[in-house]
């Protein structure tokens, strides 16, 4: 199944066109869009399927589900161009405060979910080559002469963005926090990356299907789904710190007023905190909020030390002003590869 969603994956590349997975193809009298990013395609898959039973069982009326995923600001900006999305399930908070600044979603859209909005969180690890032959271990490892690193491209993916303030973060920490030296450091990291992918679903064609490069930067979940289909290829290195991401959610105002699915798309939402919905998170290598549930799961995530995006970058808006808006830090480095 993930084998063969990465070279379905790697055919929609060649559209620029978001990819779109059907969960119901059964006749429904309501229709929910959930616009999501690249790796969620197996857990919303398996999501969309619990919930309709769900909302079947408390006796709602037929429901289906429809997928689009994307590089997360790919995807952010595809609903303020009109993409019909009810519902908004990003990697970052800054692409819902792109759709809060264009009115598609509350201002206060954080205080509107649990735990800011974010059912569950993930963090960045590394995928190398079976016997892992570079001897990849840590962070200063990927700036090594002749090591060649994965990882979508930070301009347009939430998941190149946290491997990008990962390795930010860790520089900063060896160098304490001389910004001159952590620069540098990124320096040498872009100039091991020899391809940018548009998204972390492509980066993983990238590496897995085309054979290039000698790691792979990307989220625990993708990951794991790697190594239940590859798994006698790859092997997975743990750092010793890496980012803390959390995956914000919204309802999409317009859409659901104009489409009435604002029951629909809440009740969705909602069912990410059930206890059924964290298991299910748990299950396909996401950190779910419970306690109980991540207490339950605790086999399936390693202890790291992780570090907020306050910690590495003063917040999000911080982080895209100072790295990645034009002109920054990131296309600094870049332009000097």
């Amino acid at each position: 199944m993930f084998h063969s969603l990465l070279s379905r994956s790697l055919a929609t590349l060649f559209t620029g066109a978001a990819a779109f997975f059907i969960t119901s193809t059964a006749r429904a009298d309501t229709t929910l869009l959930n616009a999501s990013y690249d790796v969620t395609r197996e857990f919303y898959s398996a999501y969309n399927k619990a919930f309709i039973e769900h909302w079947k069982s408390v006796g709602e009326e037929p429901l289906s589900v429809n997928q689009s995923h994307a590089g997360s600001s790919k995807q952010a900006r595809a609903i303020v161009a009109g993409l019909e999305a009810d519902v908004a399930t990003m990697n970052q908070s800054t692409d819902i405060d792109i759709l809060a600044k264009n009115g598609l979603v509350d201002a206060d859209w954080e205080n509107r979910f649990p735990h800011h909005a974010s059912p569950y969180t993930s963090t960045i690890l590394f995928l190398v080559r079976k016997g892992n032959p570079k001897g990849i271990k840590d962070w200063g490892d990927l700036v090594k002469p002749g090591i060649q690193v994965i990882i979508p491209n930070p301009k347009t993916s939430g998941n190149g963005r946290y491997s990008y303030l990962g390795a930010w973060g860790y520089a900063l920490e060896k160098s304490g926090r001389d910004e001159a030296r952590a620069k540098e450091f990124i320096r040498e990291f872009i100039g091991n990356v020899p391809v940018l992918d548009g998204g972390g679903r492509a980066a993983t064609t990238t590496f897995a299907q085309r054979g290039i490069g000698d790691v792979l930067l990307t989220f625990e979940n993708e990951v794991h789904g790697i190594l239940k289909e590859l798994g006698g290829q790859f092997e997975v290195i743990v750092p010793s710190v890496s980012i803390l991401a959390e995956s914000p959610v919204a309802i999409v105002n317009p859409v659901v007023e104009r489409k009435g699915t604002r029951k629909q798309a809440e009740a969705y939402l909602n069912y990410l905190y059930s206890e059924a919905g964290q298991r299910l998170i748990a299950e396909h290598y996401f950190r779910p909020r419970s306690e109980s549930v991540l207490k339950a799961n605790s086999d399936r995530f390693p202890e790291l030390r992780l570090l907020t995006i306050e910690e590495v970058a003063g917040g999000w808006q911080n982080a895209i002003k100072v790295h990645f808006s034009d002109g920054g830090i990131y296309d600094q480095v870049f332009t000097k590869k």
